[in-house]
């Protein structure tokens, strides 16, 4: 099973990139001071409508825009999912235990990439690989 953990490992290796306490105290990963994904940990108790259990560990990661974000929630994955809460905002919640890794560090690296400077995605480029789009 996926865990913010796991994911927090993989994403601290982009250049620039740090994880540290966020609203509420739940852990956010940035990249030069600036949000793009982190842990609802507020969410881990309450009880989820699809599932009837309770949510567990669920992650907000920011999105390209709303097209994108329709798009995410449309393909039936019951990992994706949104509340009222980020209505009007580019961003999905994923149910962790039910992602695809794959999937997510796709999601994670397009949302660090739209948020990093340019110094930063060179650094990557030069010391991981390609970014998508290259």
């Amino acid at each position: 099973m996926l865990t913010f953990a796991d994911l927090e490992r993989y994403v601290l290796t982009f250049p620039e990139t740090t994880s540290g306490p966020s609203y509420g105290g739940a852990p956010a990963l940035r990249v030069n001071k600036k949000m793009f994904a982190r842990l609802r940990g507020e969410m881990a108790d309450d009880v989820d409508d699809l599932t009837g259990e309770p949510y567990g560990e669920v992650l907000m990661v920011g999105v390209d825009d709303l097209g994108a974000k329709d798009a995410v929630l449309s393909s039936g994955d019951r990992a994706y999912f949104t509340v009222s809460h980020y209505d009007g905002y580019p961003a999905v919640l994923v149910r962790l235990r039910f992602a695809d890794e794959t999937e997510v560090r796709e999601l994670l690296v397009e949302a660090w990439m739209r948020t990093a400077p340019k110094r930063a995605q060179k650094a990557y480029r030069e010391t991981i690989g390609p970014l998508p789009g290259d």
